[in-house]
């Protein structure tokens, strides 16, 4: 472990430390931050209302829509002489969402990605091949800073230019690698096209996330690099990567960095606090961010949560994978589905590769999918390249049948030849909407 004393602290040790930051923070924006000062007014509440961990539901809700109506600053609370670092993420109406860093800040991240690459296998020793996008994206430079905070040899080859990213991969034998789930694996798939096995060139470990993905998609990353893959979960409005991550001994649920980040997880419609185990929306507290301390923030993820201690000897609450987002979830005729439903039943079927886009059609005035899936090369030459081959019929019924079976909802499948469907350098574009003029890519 990178910090066992927080790591392993009791429940009362960790919610004491967590009741003196939310106190400090809370006091910070009520101080520091107009838009709180005035959400807590008309709540008719003070600082001083908080005097315990459960007295967070009495605290304003922060929504993504709240960035946008405070673009670009309004949601900081220092100075601008004090900011030394602002990123930012894709906004719905065309600016990003603007977060900004104190030294502090820079600091307190470091540590917690740091403390996320031991969770998932990392050692000081390391070479770390960073294959995550830098810039306004949180992802690059925040696994960067927490590999060079550990002390491995950080290598900031960012996404894009594959032939490049093998290259490093096969000179300089990295034992950890990061990255989107679906760009790592089109890297592992460019390899296997060169005559090369991803599974010999070392990797131990990868650390994926910012997109989401299955079970399925997991197996089939450690089946062709022969690593270890964790999931790891951020949001720029709350931090960036590392508020929590799971650890490489169990792979069952993403250990959150609590002592920065306190968890509530709520029904998404009417907001009431859901019970340990039950799956709602997750909602985060910073504890220790300076620049831009959040409250209550409704990330409009699904997941559930648990508190027993992790075989890894970690006692801190852990999160479950994402379930989807409350803002990704596809509704065709009356019936919820999410796309990493889709892809975990997908995933499960033979002949076909792990790349695929769900299309969001019209079909007279009912919306109805088309799922767009890629057969594998050999199955390709086996049928002579034919798509009206018997065989490709017979995959797609079967297809058809799991779909409807499992995601209760009938679709029309497409099938592509080897290589059609785009392969990701940065996040995968799975939703293509072109159920209006305008095409609409999520």
């Amino acid at each position: 472990m990178y910090n066992p004393e927080v790591e392993t602290a009791t429940r009362t040790e960790m919610e004491s430390l967590q009741l003196t930051r939310l106190k400090k923070t809370v006091s910070h924006v009520f101080e520091n931050v107009p838009f709180y000062k005035e959400k807590f007014n008309e709540l008719g509440i003070t600082p001083e209302d908080i005097q315990q961990l459960s007295d967070v539901t009495k605290l304003p809700f922060t929504k993504k829509q709240n960035f946008r109506e405070q673009y670009p600053f309004g949601l900081f609370a220092v100075p601008m002489n004090e900011v030394v670092r602002i990123h930012g993420s894709s906004g719905t109406s065309g600016k990003p969402t603007i977060v900004g860093y104190t030294k502090n800040d820079i600091e307190n991240w470091s540590v917690i990605v740091a403390r996320a690459i031991v969770a998932a296998g990392g050692r000081k020793s390391d070479i770390f091949h960073n294959a995550y996008g830098y810039g306004l994206f949180t992802g690059g430079i925040g696994l960067h800073n927490g590999a060079e905070k550990l002390g491995a040899a950080t290598l900031p080859i960012s996404g894009g230019n594959t032939d490049r990213q093998i290259t490093l991969i096969n000179d300089l034998k990295p034992r950890g690698i990061c990255g989107t789930p679906s760009y790592i694996l089109n890297i592992a798939e460019k390899m296997e096209e060169m005559g090369m096995n991803p599974a010999e060139y070392g990797i131990e470990y990868g650390i994926f996330g910012a997109e989401p993905w299955s079970e399925e998609m997991r197996a089939t990353l450690e089946k062709k690099l022969k690593l270890k893959a964790v999931d790891i979960y951020g949001l720029s409005e709350v931090m960036g990567p590392g508020v929590a991550i799971e650890c490489h001994e169990a792979q069952d649920g993403l250990h959150i960095a609590e002592d920065h980040f306190l968890v509530e997880v709520i029904h998404p419609e009417t907001l009431e606090p859901v019970a340990d185990g039950e799956v709602g929306e997750l909602v985060f507290t910073s504890l220790t961010k300076e620049a831009l301390p959040i409250i209550r923030y409704r990330t409009g993820d699904l997941a559930a949560i648990t508190r027993e201690k992790c075989i890894c000897g970690r006692t801190t609450t852990r999160m479950s994978r994402v379930k989807g987002r409350t803002d990704d979830m596809i509704i065709v005729r009356g019936v919820n589905v999410f796309p990493s439903e889709i892809e975990r039943a997908l995933l499960q079927v033979k002949g076909l590769v792990p790349h695929y886009q769900i299309h969001l059609v019209k079909k007279g005035a009912m919306d109805s999918v088309e799922l767009h899936v890629e057969i594998e090369s050999d199955f390709y030459s086996e049928i002579d390249g034919d798509l009206s081959h018997a065989n490709v019929m017979k995959l797609k019924k079967s297809v058809q049948h799991h779909m409807k079976n499992t995601c209760l909802v009938t679709m029309d499948i497409v099938v592509n030849i080897p290589k059609s469907i785009p392969r990701s350098e940065g996040k995968a574009i799975r939703i293509v909407d072109k159920r209006n003029s305008a095409l609409i890519s999520v």
